[in-house]
């Protein structure tokens, strides 16, 4: 390993000269920009050769290379440096413990490939890990695929982790896989571009806040998102697909959940428990069926949108489509705003679980059968998604195959138009006539690709 220099002069004398003009001028840069990079060194690693050598001889706000070819791991950034890799360059984890701990603020890793860490969750095993004095680092543009967890943060403020493209261990069960990013007791951290697959959840949020999870496809996990005891985050524009809950919202306050998409995910689109304060705007769910067909096993059924113990939350223009069931509410799950929302050809539209009135307003519900006299968009006559028989097919359900059947269909036009016992739920006093403008879909997947 060498340091690039600038060239030499001729004789002790004029290098001493050089170097006293070349200290002076920089004392003088220092001093009209403060910041400036000084000194910083470009390095060239050797494939097969350790890192952490370089890593020592080179000074803080350095720059190391890494060629194409493999690299063996542990390696230890504890200095402010940027690592950038060229197309092949690729860190060996060896199989255990971390393959790169990054503990210096300011580091950046930049397109630098990372496999074959442990696979140890309790020891939190990861592909690279951020530690709590690495404030404002940066990983981007890298390519890791291992069986702990992919990119771990402890305890560290703003760092951004950009563009990667994360890889569990197809080959071990779900819930023997780390997470693609595992946030922990983080602040002011950015999750952005992420490409992340077959790990067990794709990014994961526990006792942290103000952290952005933007433009993320996520596919073939167990959680594609999964908030626990995260107060005052947002997450946007998001997409996830093939996973068995898409979103997982749990334990949290004051979340922003705006423009995600939630694509044939199998047990729930968007899943709240013991959510508050929160808004919901602009996500489209669609196609939430329960593997083999609707039915197949009782109370399993897909949920686009399913809320327990969730209370004080604005539901708004969100798309609830294609589903078994569009919102199920449950466990007191009342006191939240319900407007401007699309439930579309749900096989159920609502499933409400209580004993209280529920005043919705302004939704449009594609089964909606009533009229529009005065043109203004709005239906005349209140939408009950749910009836009497409804309530009985829950607390029996094995009465579900009497669903469609004369008798029950006869008893649910006898309550419509004599609705003397009309049960507690749903009502949404303003239904809209026409389908409001869907909003884009997201579009498909990035094409898979092998570390």
């Amino acid at each position: 390993m060498r340091k690039r220099s600038c060239g030499t002069g001729n004789g002790a004398a004029l290098n001493h000269l050089k170097a006293a003009l070349t200290a002076a001028c920089l004392g003088l840069i220092s001093v009209f920009w403060p910041g400036t990079a000084l000194l910083a060194a470009e390095w060239t690693a050797t494939p097969g050769q350790p890192l952490q050598p370089l890593v020592a001889n080179a000074a803080g706000g350095d720059l190391i290379i890494l060629p194409e070819g493999r690299y063996p791991a542990p390696l230890v950034l504890d200095k402010t440096l940027t690592l950038r890799g060229k197309s092949g360059a690729v860190i060996d984890g060896g199989g255990d413990g971390h393959a790169v701990v990054i503990k210096a603020p300011e580091t950046v890793m930049d397109g630098v490939g990372v496999e074959n860490w442990g696979s140890d969750l309790t020891a939190m095993d990861a592909g690279i890990f951020i530690a709590r004095k690495a404030t404002g680092s940066v990983v981007k543009n890298a390519r890791l695929q291992g069986p702990g967890f992919g990119i771990f943060l402890d305890g560290v403020h703003s760092a951004v982790i950009k563009n990667n493209v994360i890889r569990g261990d197809a080959g071990r069960r779900s819930q023997d896989r780390g997470n693609g990013v595992h946030l922990f007791n983080v602040e002011n951290v950015r999750v952005e571009g992420n490409d992340i697959r077959r790990t067990r959840d794709g990014i994961y949020i526990d006792t942290s806040r103000d952290t952005l999870l933007r433009g993320n496809h996520m596919q073939d996990l167990r959680y594609g998102v999964h908030y626990m005891y995260a107060h005052d985050n947002r997450l946007e524009g998001n997409v996830t697909q093939d996973t068995r809950t898409g979103y997982a919202l749990m334990q949290s306050k004051r979340l922003t959940v705006v423009g995600n998409d939630s694509q044939n995910d199998l047990r729930y689109g968007i899943l709240m428990n013991n959510i508050t304060d929160s808004t919901l705007r602009g996500n489209h769910i669609r196609g939430i069926r329960q593997q083999g067909g609707a039915g197949t096993i009782s109370g399993n059924d897909g949920k686009a949108l399913f809320v327990y113990n969730a209370q004080f939350n604005r539901f708004e223009n969100n798309r609830l489509e294609g589903s078994d069931i569009g919102i199920h509410l449950t466990a007191g799950s009342e006191d939240n705003v319900v407007t401007g929302n699309a439930f579309v050809h749900n096989r159920q539209q609502v499933k409400y679980v209580a004993t209280r009135t529920q005043a919705w307003n302004g939704n449009y519900w594609s089964n909606y059968l009533g009229w529009d006299m005065d043109g203004d968009g709005v239906g005349d006559t209140a939408f009950e998604p749910n009836d009497a028989m409804d309530r009985l097919l829950w607390r029996y359900p094995a009465a579900r195959i009497l669903m469609d059947s004369p008798a029950v269909l006869a008893l649910r036009w006898v309550q419509r138009q004599f609705p003397v016992f009309r049960p507690q739920g749903v009502r949404d006093g303003a239904p809209l006539m026409a389908d409001p403008a869907r909003p884009a879909s997201a579009p498909p997947g990035p094409k898979e690709t092998t570390p």
